[in-house]
């Protein structure tokens, strides 16, 4: 039997208990599928990471919801790079470099803060999904797809966000199971607002999602004319992150703090 820690870390956040918790482990060598898959549904979080090391330094890294893998993930990644940060696997001047099953990310110390460097997004513009007020409550002003099977509605105004109030069920079945609503933020200096929704994925809405701003960065940067911006997401946790438009990268801003860690056996 292999014995690991597992650390649960909140991230987007600067403070304990708000922002988006995410399991991290390291593991000394690579683990199957299925087992990483156990762990996840275990930890019960929206998503938690494994990753491991290389020859070269840089750290091979996958995401797990309870139910299933999925490509990326911002704010576990922001997670493992504070757990890399703090246990010294990397110096403060260093950047980590993350190799995922279909990319690289970076990341890297600015201050209290890590910068982690992602892919820009598609956006498609799509038609309105004709159930979309009866699942969300709300009528979107125009809806695009977006990677990964992200579809990304905008709504008129950012109580229409607040207030959305999803079937999760009916979603899974008859609407996108993965879902961003954005708008315009009212409160200054945030520039818009956002909630996120995976059921298909055993994610009903997610805190503060990393990913989702690879889409979000690109829409607001060219709608409001600015390639530096403030997001907040109105989930119950609340999350806030600094983004940046980098041509076909997107920047993504923001801190973590280490809530507890577990000894496993596997």
């Amino acid at each position: 039997m292999q014995q690991n820690i597992i650390y649960q870390v909140d991230s987007f956040s600067d403070v304990p208990f708000k922002g988006n918790p995410a399991g991290v482990m390291i593991l000394k060598e690579p683990m199957v599928r299925e087992q990483m898959q156990l762990i996840a549904r275990e930890m019960n979080l929206s998503e938690t990471a494994f990753f491991y090391r290389d020859n070269h330094g840089d750290f091979h890294i996958r995401y797990f919801t309870p139910v299933s893998e999925i490509p990326l993930c911002g704010h576990a990644t922001l997670a493992s790079a504070h757990i890399i940060y703090q246990l010294g696997l990397k110096e403060p001047k260093e950047e980590i470099r993350f190799r995922t099953n279909e990319t690289t990310l970076t990341a890297r110390k600015d201050g209290d803060a890590i910068v982690m460097i992602f892919p820009r997004y598609r956006l498609d513009p799509i038609p309105i999904p004709g159930r979309f007020k009866a699942l969300i409550g709300f009528q979107p002003q125009e809806c695009y797809q977006s990677d990964y099977g992200w579809v990304l509605a905008v709504a008129g105004s950012q109580d229409q966000i607040q207030s959305a109030r999803p079937d999760f069920e009916r979603l899974k079945t008859h609407g996108p199971g993965h879902l961003i609503i954005t708008a315009k933020s009212e409160t200054h200096p945030v520039d818009f607002v956002c909630r996120c929704f995976a059921p298909s994925l055993g994610v009903n809405e997610d805190p503060v999602t990393g990913s989702a701003h690879c889409a979000l960065t690109p829409l607001w940067a060219q709608k409001l004319g600015k390639d530096s911006l403030e997001s907040m997401q109105l989930s119950e946790r609340t999350g806030r992150m600094k983004v940046r438009l980098l041509g076909e990268k997107v920047e993504i801003r923001g801190q973590a703090v280490t809530i507890f860690q577990l000894k496993t056996m596997y």
